[in-house]
């Protein structure tokens, strides 16, 4: 017996199971039903448990990261209006030396 020869002739192979199958037509899908009429009161209450349900889930996240984009705005706000204030006290004393000097 080779490696090309099946161990039992009498079990079939995959092929062989496939082209064994019956054949049956397609179904075409079954027509949509129509549109049915829901109310506006029924779609309001429904917007406000989504949202609700959402911001049930997503609320602590958003918390979270509100303040830490705020807290970057702070240090980055911090880090400028210390800037500005040096330059400022830079530019008071040497225009004071300045005009000290002139006298």
């Amino acid at each position: 017996m080779s490696a090309a020869e099946p161990a039992d002739a009498d079990v079939p192979v995959l092929t062989q199971v496939v082209e064994d199958l019956p054949v049956e037509p397609a179904t075409p899908p079954a027509p949509a039903a129509p549109a049915a009429q829901v109310d506006a009161s029924a779609l309001d209450a429904l917007a406000d448990q989504l949202e609700h349900a959402l911001l049930e889930r997503l609320g602590p996240e958003i918390d979270r990261a509100t303040a830490r984009a705020l807290n970057g705005v702070r240090a980055e706000l911090t880090v400028s209006v210390m800037q500005i204030v040096r330059e400022s006290v830079a530019a008071a004393v040497t225009q004071a030396l300045h005009g000290q000097k002139k006298d």
